[in-house]
């Protein structure tokens, strides 16, 4: 843990050239490729729940290489904030087959800076396998794996790269 306080600090939105949530407007919506999409990111927007992350997942050895390196990033501002999953959470939640690190942004309306740190995960830290971003609204409307299609959705997530 760190208590540096860049990590989800205000510093980050000008670095970044991130707007603020309590600051977005309609025009700034990314755009969507379905409906359901835009529908869920006018709730994100009428709610100012724009945090979202990217979802790193790995070996329990993976992750605690890269905990490190992450948190270390975050107290230098290059990323928001990150969160690891810790054994207890991996052995209790049946869900996940891995890991996972959760790499957050401040706002997934802004994809200049979502992009850039998932180009930073891949670039400086060998991350190579498919990444899902899940806006916390997701999380919030209980969107999975296994209700994403109920939600029209054809992934769990906002973006997948």
């Amino acid at each position: 843990m760190s208590d540096s306080p860049a990590i989800g600090g205000d510093a980050y939105f000008s670095r970044h050239d991130v707007t603020q949530p309590e600051d977005v407007e309609p025009t700034d919506l990314p755009p969507a490729d379905s409906d359901a999409v835009r529908e869920i990111d006018c709730e994100a927007l009428e709610k100012r729940k724009t945090i979202g992350k990217w979802q790193v997942t790995g070996s329990a050895k993976r992750v605690d290489e890269l905990w490190p390196d992450l948190v270390a990033d975050a107290e230098a501002g290059v990323i928001w904030a990150v969160k690891a999953m810790t054994t207890y959470g991996f052995e209790e939640l049946s869900t996940y087959d891995e890991y996972v690190l959760t790499v957050y942004t401040p706002n997934y309306f802004e994809r200049h800076d979502v992009n850039r740190v998932r180009d930073h995960l891949r670039d400086e830290h060998d991350v190579t396998h498919e990444l899902y971003y899940k806006p916390d609204i997701y999380t919030a409307k209980g969107i999975v794996e296994d209700s994403a299609e109920a939600f029209g959705l054809s992934a769990p997530a906002r973006y997948v790269a």
